[in-house]
């Protein structure tokens, strides 16, 4: 049996002192065929471990539900890990933030308002016990001592930057045990000393998230943990994006010297992140610290593996520093395969609204209600009043969370959106009917804000007066594809069928590029084709680049799978489509517009294009 231990000054493998050279990998964010590539090529770069979180959320989007397929299959992600050679560790959370919807917590927990999170609360404890039961099931037949990859598992997450509730985290660690876990337990927090001191408990070891003056910050760590390795469990190479934000990046060359002078200090290391991955389907989470600011699709955060694996310039200067440290192996990443590249021109092919009339309404007498009062968690909330008005009024809302399109009469007569602050919008006069078509933008993934509801909070009010007898619609995104027309052959999990026999061929309608294009009103549903060629048998389809930016606002499909959110407002104008969505014949593009495209179409680009950054 193989043992892994924490000793007076390191990390001990069958007794012998050892380092941890890892690197963070989201299973969630990668296509699961991509999973051993993106494992081969941490090995490549030296590196001995990979670190993950566990996202709850995902598994669970409804109380009693647990999925664990495709990109979810937690246990194929860690036994390919294994099958590399290499070790794991594992962070459950059960709060990880990581940018994702509500930290990687359900929304479901927050159903009940009283609920209180990361904390002693027995409510929340509960759902944490059969969460940690469920997980951690698949991670303890896979610790290193019953001959598996996983050498370490994480409790809670930063918990120091919120809290300092240690009954909470001692509860934490008996659940974990409970779970079967054998392996050391560890925290993290960020090197402040009120942090490191609330952020974990007797017989958690403790390791430190930073991204520069590692020294400095090491030193601050081994003041709180006197005996056993240091580790930076999070070392920040680069940083996520946020719409309407620069883009990201840190120079190559300074963040390898970092990493020179951390591992110089005898330290352990994870990269946060290697590979960062694309937040699929509508996964993405926020920050609000007084202004509202949705994380971007892309999770790029400038790693040394690109959105589609590929080596960057920081891989190779981060391979240069660790072979100072570690024997590298002879074989380097190959080199990728080139996309496919050509226009898609897009046909209209119904409004979102007229569309959604054939879903189930849910009637209310009352007040305007939020989305916890309807649903468990959606995409979109439809709610319709019948009322007539003979002049202009104003229309005022309590709190839009996060993006309400006004719809008088089947016109779209303006936005109320909550990173703009506002709460007004003067309407037209009212024949029929006013629609307000409320946007989910991601939940709150950091800070006090976390499990707070969506929708238009405080009711709706014309003139001053409280508009009741509403019904509502909800639009969840498997909803939004059927309603496009998709047939759903490709599940935005990454499971069921998928073609990856062969690399990137000729779109047969590039010609249609010079077609004249018209524009695109939202909120609507447009569709496109683009004819891929068959492949040599022995190259895998490299992932594919969309150009977006033609387009205004909205969530795009292919063949099924949600690539995810995007917005004229940048950073990014490249969605990265997987190679494994694609096939050869027909690939069919859906894209749900919801302001205005000023011109219908979407391109194959030969690489991603991320946005401006600043100088």
């Amino acid at each position: 049996m193989t043992r892994f231990e924490i000793g007076e000054h390191d990390f001990l493998l069958d007794g012998r002192p050892h380092r941890i050279l890892s690197g963070a990998l989201h299973y969630w964010r990668i296509h699961p065929d991509r999973w051993r590539d993106r494992i081969r090529a941490a090995r490549l770069l030296g590196l001995n471990t990979i670190e993950t979180y566990i996202a709850w959320n995902q598994h669970s989007p409804e109380p009693g539900v647990w999925l664990d397929e495709g990109a979810l299959d937690l246990a194929r992600f860690l036994d390919e890990i294994a099958a590399e050679g290499m070790h794991a560790i594992v962070r459950p959370g059960p709060y990880i933030c990581a940018e994702l919807d509500g930290g990687g917590l359900p929304a479901w927990l927050f159903s009940d308002p009283d609920v209180g999170v990361r904390r002693q609360e027995p409510r929340f404890l509960t759902a944490v016990g059969d969460y940690l039961a469920r997980s951690l099931a698949i991670v303890a037949p896979r610790q290193i001592d019953a001959g598996g990859p996983v050498v370490l598992v994480q409790v809670e997450n930063e918990y120091g930057a919120y809290g300092d509730d240690a009954d909470y985290l001692d509860e934490l660690t008996r659940l974990t045990r409970a779970a079967g876990i054998t392996v050391p337990l560890t925290t993290v927090d960020q090197p402040q000393p009120h942090m490191l001191d609330r952020g974990s408990r007797p017989g958690l070891h403790r390791t430190a998230s930073f991204g520069s003056r590692s020294p400095e910050r090491l030193a601050t760590l081994r003041e709180h943990q006197p005996t056993g390795p240091l580790m930076c469990m999070e070392y920040w190479d680069g940083w996520f994006d946020s719409w309407g934000q620069p883009h990201h990046t840190t120079s190559a060359a300074d963040a390898a010297a970092d990493l020179d002078a951390l591992l110089a200090t005898g330290a352990s290391v994870n990269l946060y992140m290697l590979h960062g991955g694309t937040n699929f389907g509508l996964t993405s989470g926020a920050n609000d610290k007084g202004l509202f600011q949705p994380i971007a699709t892309s999770y790029d955060y400038d790693a040394p593996l690109d959105e589609a694996g590929r080596p960057t310039e920081k891989y190779w200067a981060f391979r240069e520093v660790l072979g100072r440290y570690t024997t590298l192996p002879d074989e380097v990443p190959p080199s990728s395969v080139e996309p496919a590249t050509g226009h898609i021109p897009l046909t209209r092919s119904r409004s979102m609204i007229d569309a959604a009339a054939s879903l189930p309404a849910i009637a209310a007498t009352g007040a305007l209600p939020t989305m916890s009062q309807v649903t468990v968690d959606a995409a979109f909330l439809l709610h319709e009043t019948s009322i007539r008005t003979a002049a202009a009024s104003v229309l005022t809302v309590g709190e839009v969370r996060d993006r309400v399109h006004v719809i008088v009469d089947d016109v779209v007569v303006g936005v109320i959106a909550r990173d703009h602050h506002q709460r007004a919008l003067t309407v037209p006069p009212i024949r029929t009917r006013l629609q307000l078509l409320v946007e989910n933008q991601g939940r709150v993934n950091y800070g006090p804000r976390i499990g707070e509801d969506k929708g238009v909070i405080g009711g709706a009010h014309l003139d001053g007066e409280e508009l009741l007898g509403w019904t509502t619609r909800v639009l969840g995104e498997p909803a939004l594809r059927e309603l496009g027309g998709e047939d759903g052959a490709r599940r935005p999990d990454g499971s069921g069928e998928s073609d990856e026999s062969g690399a990137s061929g000729r779109p047969v309608d590039a010609d249609a590029a010079s077609a004249a294009l018209r524009p695109l009103a939202g909120p609507s549903f447009a569709r496109g084709t683009i004819e891929l060629e068959e492949a040599p048998a022995d190259a895998s389809r490299p992932d594919h680049f969309l150009d977006t930016s033609t387009l205004g606002k909205g969530i795009v499909w292919v063949n099924g799978f949600c690539l995810g959110r995007y917005w004229s407002r940048g950073p990014q104008r490249t969605l990265v489509v997987p190679g494994p969505v694609l096939r050869a014949g027909l690939n069919d593009i859906l894209v749900l517009e919801l302001d205005a495209a000023p011109a219908a179409q979407v391109r194959f680009v030969p690489d991603a294009d991320l946005g401006w950054v600043d100088a």
